[in-house]
């Protein structure tokens, strides 16, 4: 019996390597299949000599043996998008799992890969058609720009179906998305546009809507670093978030560290301001301005409407990625560059929030955003979204 169990096990294997191999004629809409073989067990290294993370263990040294198939989606003839599907090559669970980017994408998510296979699942990955993380891609190429707004990872989800049906002979049972951050905006785009690509679909910190994130950031480079004498020093970001747990910690009858619902806190960052002369430990009065300013939405001068969410009180311990280095973030700046003004040398100082807000929610005219409230086609078909 044990000789029999293990040469059903090498056939499985053989079958499971011959069908890696074959996936390279596999013919596809719009697409090609530029590579498919097997990887070996803990061999896999990134592509160009690429470390990890760096930091924590490495994501690809447990790995299993699977089968990596490289392809190129041309949906438009302007379009180049890498996909990436990694296929167990046995102990496969009979899902397909794609996994979602970060920023502006531009890159293969290899470390989700890594994860996802090594649960067993068909797991892919899209650069959603351009290489290197900054919008400047969008110059000159309209089509790319969709592409990354919705159009890769749909067309990746419908060509890696195909893939893992070739390599094991049958379709996955179900089919999921697991995305964070461009993910999530992603994951909430593909249930809205695409109910029927995902059964279950993880929208992880999504940044959505896109365009109103990049006016919260530009209103708040505004508020904060445009004057220097605004600017709040980062040694001062913790002191505020102190201040904030010290007034509402205990609203929820238990003081944890943690804020239980901001929105019922009415935390004022006056309290924090200089006494006497500055200091280290306490907020000038334009620094004060400029807190108070980090928990209110951008809004529209004009009309006074708010265009985008806002900062809760308890978010102080990551400012510093948007004000921390003097400068915006330029993952809002690059959407008002690439996409609102065409300018490579466009300067946020500029921006008027009286006439621009309007053309930058023009600009993306619901592109990137995913803002439609209606899940009913999703869930007509009992898809499961964790939010």
């Amino acid at each position: 019996m044990f000789i029999r169990l293990c040469a059903v096990i090498l056939a499985s294997d053989a079958y499971a390597a011959g069908a890696c191999e074959s996936i390279l004629t596999l013919k596809l809409d719009h697409a090609a299949v530029t590579s498919a073989q097997v990887v070996a067990a803990g061999a896999f290294s990134l592509p160009g000599g690429r470390a990890g993370r760096g930091r924590g263990p490495n994501p690809y040294k447990g790995l299993p043996e699977f089968c990596r198939v490289q392809a190129t989606l041309t949906p438009t003839s302007d379009s180049d998008i890498k996909v990436e599907v990694w296929l167990p090559v046995s102990g496969w669970n009979n899902k397909y799992l794609a996994v979602g980017n970060g920023g502006w994408a531009g890159t293969i998510s290899y470390a989700d890969l890594a994860d996802g296979v090594s649960r067993g699942y068909a797991t892919s990955s899209t650069d959603t058609g351009h290489t290197g993380g900054s919008g400047s891609f969008v110059l000159g190429h309209p089509e790319k720009f969709v592409d990354f707004a919705w159009r890769s990872e749909h067309e990746m989800a419908i060509q890696s179906k195909l893939i893992v049906a070739a390599m094991y002979g049958t379709a996955a049972k179900y089919s999921y998305w697991k995305g964070c951050s461009t993910g999530g905006r992603q994951a909430m785009k593909e249930i809205q546009k695409f109910p029927n690509d995902f059964d279950g679909v993880i929208a992880g910190s999504q940044a959505n809507p896109r365009t109103g994130l990049a006016l919260q950031q530009s209103a708040i480079a505004h508020a904060v670093l445009k004057d220097p004498a605004s600017r709040i020093p980062t040694a001062m970001f913790p002191v505020i978030h102190k201040a904030a747990l010290d007034a509402c910690d205990a609203l929820d009858g238990l003081k944890d560290g943690l804020i239980q619902d901001p929105r019922k806190c009415k935390f004022d960052p006056k309290v924090l301001e200089c006494k006497g002369a500055d200091a280290a430990d306490c907020l000038t009065s334009a620094q004060v301005v400029a807190a108070e300013k980090m928990y209110q939405p951008a809004r529209n001068v004009r009309t006074g409407k708010a265009v985008s969410a806002a900062f809760e009180p308890g978010s102080e311990s990551g400012w510093g990625a948007l004000i921390g280095s003097g400068q915006p973030s330029s993952l809002g700046m690059d959407q008002f560059k690439y996409v609102v003004f065409k300018d490579p040398n466009w300067d946020w100082k500029m921006f008027d929030f009286d006439k621009d807000i309007d053309r930058t929610i023009q600009a993306d005219n619901g592109m990137t955003d995913a803002v439609n409230p209606d899940l009913k086609p999703f869930l007509a078909h009992k898809g499961k979204l964790l939010l």
